[in-house]
C-alpha cells in the first residue's frame, strides 16, 4: 500500500486511515480502518446504492474515510490505498483523464 500524503506531525498526534473500495457485479462498496494514536481502530464497511467503477469505489472510500476521520477527531491523517492510480492523482503524479 502507498501513503498519500506526511506532514511534519508528531507521531502521536497523526492518525492512519486505509481504504478500498470494490465493485462487482452484486454491487459496489468500501472498507474503512481508522486507527487513532492511541491505537484504537475503528472499523467500518459500506454498501454503496449506487453503480460505481472500482476507481469510483477507491475515491468513494477515500472521501467517506477523511470525512469519517474528521468527525472522529483526526487533524493529520497519513492515508492508504491499494490503488496506485488513486495515490498517484492525490499525489499529482497523475493527472485524471477528462470523459470525452
Amino acid at each position: 500500500m502507498a501513503g498519500m500524503s506526511v506532514e511534519d506531525t508528531p507521531s502521536n498526534q497523526v492518525w492512519l486511515l486505509h481504504v478500498d473500495g470494490s465493485s462487482t457485479t452484486q454491487g459496489s462498496g468500501a472498507g474503512v480502518v481508522i486507527t487513532s494514536p492511541q491505537g484504537e481502530d475503528l472499523e467500518f464497511s459500506i454498501k454503496f446504492d449506487f453503480k460505481a467503477s472500482n476507481n469510483e469505489a477507491e475515491y468513494e472510500a477515500l472521501v467517506i474515510g477523511m470525512r469519517m476521520a474528521h468527525e472522529a477527531g483526526a487533524r493529520h491523517l497519513l492515508a492508504y490505498s491499494d490503488s496506485q492510480l488513486i495515490v498517484n492523482q492525490i499525489e499529482g503524479t497523475f493527472e485524471a483523464k477528462k470523459k470525452a
